[in-house]
């Protein structure tokens, strides 16, 4: 791939955008590749729809070009302490068990939509946030399912047969939560306009017990940094 396909080259990339420090970061290492970014978030019904107005905030502060919130109720299925009635975990979860909070096939659904935008938009690279490192066991945050979707995406749209693949970007797969903490400080993001908490208080605020809050806090204080976003 040439230098200028590698830095963006004034490109369109779909950013999957949910709100989240993790996706916030994704959009504005996006944006510093030199691309125009199609912020897409996907509103499933999710327990914490205040990510929604974070995902938002984050698309205007970094000029995303378009921010499409799309409907997708995924408490049709439940399966998920997310999208059911299934308490989320404040204690930590059992190592090497996959947690209640995991969404059946999310991502998969995620990129899906994400990867029809985007041909239909002439878009060749899509952002999503996953992580292998910090993710809680999710099966659809591994380094396998990013390369076998771009397989997929190849095999899957009319861009790909004619030989115009898409590339899925995963910058943060290997990164610890304190690193993408740095990330967001050395793009000047500001932490407050992300949200992570899985199961807010009815004040609005993060709950501080879920394993995402945990993460969270952990990786501001690994980093030595202030986590404007807690509460």
């Amino acid at each position: 791939m040439d230098s200028n396909a590698m830095n963006g080259g004034g490109r369109r990339a779909v950013v999957l955008l949910s709100g989240g420090l993790d996706s916030m970061v994704c959009a504005g290492l996006a944006k510093e590749a030199g691309f125009s970014v199609l912020a897409l978030t996907i509103d499933y019904n999710q327990r914490h729809r205040v990510e929604l107005d974070a995902a938002a905030r984050i698309a205007r502060e970094i000029g995303a070009e378009r921010h499409i919130v799309l409907p997708l109720d995924l408490r049709g299925f439940g399966g998920s302490a997310l999208t059911d009635d299934i308490d989320v975990p404040k204690t930590g979860v059992e190592e090497g068990a996959i947690p209640v909070t995991y969404v059946p096939a999310r991502n998969t659904i995620f990129l899906s939509v994400a990867l029809g935008w985007a041909e239909a938009a002439g878009a060749r690279d899509i952002y999503v946030g996953v992580n292998a490192l910090d993710y809680s066991g999710y099966p659809d945050c591994r380094p396998e399912f990013i390369e076998g979707f771009e397989r997929l995406a190849e095999l899957a749209t009319k861009a790909g047969v004619e030989g115009q693949p898409f590339r899925i970007h995963a910058p943060l797969q290997h990164l610890g939560k304190a690193e993408i903490a740095r990330e967001a400080a050395r793009l000047g993001l500001d932490s407050g306009m992300s949200w992570s908490c899985y199961d807010p208080t009815p004040e609005g605020r993060p709950c501080g017990a879920c394993d995402s809050c945990r993460l969270r806090a952990q990786g501001f204080a690994d980093a030595g940094l202030v986590d404007t976003g807690a509460q």
